[in-house]
């Protein structure tokens, strides 16, 4: 009797720490713009669900630097020079979080790279830039990165989830 109840809590803790990993993981999700020339703008993060819960404001405090997605930092890799609403990029890689506000949000673009997104060291901020914030004609579940192509050297990199979209322009430096 002893035995079976020893190896019936070892597989409740065994299920409840598989169930409490699967809750935590939010898939990875990759966006990326090829311009006219061939070059390439790509981010890749991780994708969070709202689960019934308040994002902006509540899960994501205001006036708090953001990981901008989930799990391991958002980065981003340029093989050209870019210009991202007015600051300059050099090609390289870097990592995106950003500063939601009920008055406006900024996009940090961060040197440091291959950090946890919760790792964030502002010395080491190239820029910060500020976004355009509207709200989605509907909810999203899962927030999601994608740049919309707006010629052939520029796109607007947009971050949608709940009821809130920001933007910014992003443009090969000339």
């Amino acid at each position: 009797m002893h035995k079976s109840r020893s190896w019936s809590f070892i597989l409740v803790l065994m299920a409840c720490s598989s169930c409490a990993y699967c809750q935590k993981a939010s898939p990875p999700g990759e966006a990326s713009v090829t311009f006219a020339d061939g070059k390439t703008v790509t981010i890749k993060y991780s994708r969070p669900s709202m689960r019934s819960r308040k994002i902006y404001g509540g899960l994501v405090p205001y006036d708090q630097v953001w990981r901008t997605g989930a799990n391991a930092a958002t980065s981003l890799s340029t093989d050209v020079d870019l210009n991202i609403g007015g600051a300059s990029v050099p090609k390289g890689n870097y990592t995106l979080y950003s500063l939601p506000s009920q008055n406006g949000w900024k996009l940090i673009i961060n040197k440091q790279t291959g950090q946890w997104g919760t790792v964030y060291n502002q010395s080491q901020d190239l820029a910060r830039v500020d976004m355009k914030v509207g709200q989605l004609p509907s909810g999203l579940e899962i927030f999601t990165i994608s740049f919309d192509k707006t010629g052939g050297d520029s796109a607007i990199l947009k971050l949608d989830w709940e009821n809130t979209t920001a933007s910014v322009t992003v443009s090969e430096k000339k």
